[in-house]
Order: C-alpha cells, then sequence, then structure tokens
C-alpha cells in the first residue's frame, strides 16, 4: 500500500475556511450541544430541501458530512435503534401510542402510512422532514 503525501496550502485554506463558517448559520464542526445540534438539523433540513434526490448536486458532499456528524451526536445522545426507517417509525408510533390514522398529513393518507410500514413504499424526503419536524429528530433516520 502507497502512502499518500498531500501538501496542504494552509496559508490559503485557513482564511478559506474562516470565509465558509462565517456565511453559515452554525459552524460545521463536532457536535457538543443541543443547541448545537438543533442548529445542525436546521442547516441539514434546508439543505435536503435544495438538494432532494439529486445525488450529484454541488452541495451533496457537505450535506453527507453534516449528516454524519448529527449522527454521530445523536448515536451518543438520542439513541434510536439502528433499523431500516420503517422500523424506526413503527418504533416511533408505538413510543407515541400512533395509529397510522395519526400519521396521514405528514406522509399523504393512511394507505401511504400504510405502504410505507409494510416495505412497499420508501419515505421520501418531504415525508422524511415532516416526520422530523413530528418526532423532533433527524430526518436523517427517515433516509
Amino acid at each position: 500500500m502507497t502512502a499518500i503525501v498531500f501538501n496542504l496550502d494552509l496559508d490559503a485554506i485557513i482564511p478559506a475556511w474562516e470565509s465558509f463558517q462565517q456565511k453559515l448559520p452554525t459552524k460545521i464542526s463536532v457536535i457538543r450541544t443541543e443547541d448545537q445540534y438543533d442548529a445542525a438539523v436546521q442547516m441539514m433540513d434546508q439543505l435536503l430541501d435544495e438538494i432532494g434526490g439529486n445525488e450529484q448536486h454541488k452541495l451533496i458532499d457537505m450535506l453527507d458530512v453534516l449528516t454524519q456528524l448529527i449522527e454521530d451526536y445523536e448515536a451518543k445522545h438520542h439513541a434510536i435503534p439502528d433499523a431500516a426507517p420503517k422500523e424506526v417509525l413503527r418504533f416511533l408510533m408505538e413510543q407515541h401510542g400512533l395509529k397510522q390514522a395519526d400519521l396521514a398529513d405528514e406522509l399523504g393518507g393512511q394507505p401511504v402510512v400504510s405502504a410505507i410500514l409494510n416495505g412497499d413504499r420508501e419515505i421520501n424526503v418531504r415525508q422524511a422532514k415532516a416526520l422530523a419536524k413530528r418526532f423532533a429528530v433527524s430526518a436523517g433516520v427517515f433516509i
């Protein structure tokens, strides 16, 4: 295995990084507090609105990094079982005492809820955001 050697131009990177971070509503860094977590989730939601399912979008890497930071924080502080999105939804429904009809508005009707829980349909970005808001979790657990 060959080692890759980088020659970073720190004199150019530092001001670019500082300028980038100043333009964001919250810094992209390890999340340590609930306030940082909430701000990161809001930023992720805004990126999801912009990017949708476009894997070629210019900000997809930023979304990936932010999502990983959020997932790392959630794993330590908001443990939700590592499961398929439909299983996370089922778990949250049980925890909140909800029936399929209770999520009809968020997901587009009771038949859609049923199709998701049966594995016949995936949760889309709009639905993930609506569920995230309802259950106060990251939209990433549903995607």
